[in-house]
């Protein structure tokens, strides 16, 4: 077992998307299920919690202070005295918001899911500041983690059913020439939200696989972290040298979680991750 710290302890249902603000110089993480956003800082050790008014899949930083909340009916802004509003509305029934992340370009790529995860149910779209959106992917399962390369000429991506971490080249804003990086074996779980290191490597987070891997920016797996948590969501580096991995964790679906399911973790000094950008809205 890896040695690790819980950083919050909690009973999320669904954690998940930890980002490192560091503007705020705090963790944000959701819990898609119980419809909070949560935020911990590692300095004082303060905590906050939002209620948000439906499912949020994810909630990022922007660039002029507030969230982007990837939301049930679309996405939303929220500024700093709670003021809300909609960034793009688009309800459909059945479907809910799920993991997205910030480009370098300060576009959000927002990803979607039915809640029966439906094939072909979800979709991968760019959104930018000004309510612009593309789809990008039109046709998924269960839209999870994304990330770009340190040149940003890559984009990773997971669509958890298909076990597997792909990778796209990115010409302009448009992502070519998918394949996969790596593949997640029969019985190990399913790959999850992931992050990327400043060497490039992949690290993604394994549902019902208690465990982080680490994959090079050729698909070799090269290091295991292995947790008690059997729902290990997603993971991003923090901290004001980007060197503690914290991990996001569930409860939802199992009959004796774990004491740490649905808390966040961290193991420090894991790595060294990338500065991630805000939301240019």
């Amino acid at each position: 077992m890896t040695a690790y710290e819980v950083a919050v302890r909690a009973a999320a249902s669904l954690g998940e998307g930890p980002t490192w603000d560091p503007a705020a110089g705090r963790l944000i993480w959701v819990d898609v299920l119980g419809s909070r956003v949560h935020t911990y800082d590692p300095a004082t050790g303060r905590r906050t919690v939002r209620t948000t008014d439906q499912h949020v899949g994810a909630a990022k930083p922007r660039a002029g202070s507030g969230l982007v909340l990837n939301l049930r009916d679309g996405v939303g802004l929220l500024d700093p005295d709670d003021t809300f509003r909609w960034l793009h509305h688009e309800p459909v029934p059945g479907r809910r918001a799920n993991d997205a992340a910030v480009a370098p370009d300060g576009s959000l790529w927002a990803g979607t899911m039915r809640y029966d995860e439906a094939a072909g149910g979800g979709t991968l779209s760019r959104l930018t500041a000004d309510g612009a959106v593309e789809t990008v992917l039109p046709s998924v399962a269960v839209s999870n983690g994304i990330g770009w390369s340190p040149d940003g000429n890559r984009l990773y991506y997971v669509d958890s059913p298909t076990r597997r971490v792909d990778v796209f080249d990115l010409d302009g804003e448009r992502a070519v020439n998918r394949r996969p990086l790596a593949e997640i074996e029969e019985g190990a779980g399913f790959p999850d939200g992931l992050t990327v290191d400043a060497e490039g490597c992949v690290w993604v987070a394994l549902w019902d696989g208690g465990a982080v891997r680490r994959y090079t920016p050729d698909g070799d797996l090269d290091r295991v972290l292995l947790l008690p948590a059997p729902r290990t969501t997603a993971c991003a580096f923090g901290g004001p040298d980007l060197t503690d991995l914290y991990i996001t964790t569930a409860r939802t679906g199992l009959d004796r979680p774990h004491p740490v399911s649905g808390s966040l973790l961290v193991v420090p000094g894991a790595g060294k991750g990338l500065p991630q950008p805000a939301f240019a809205g």
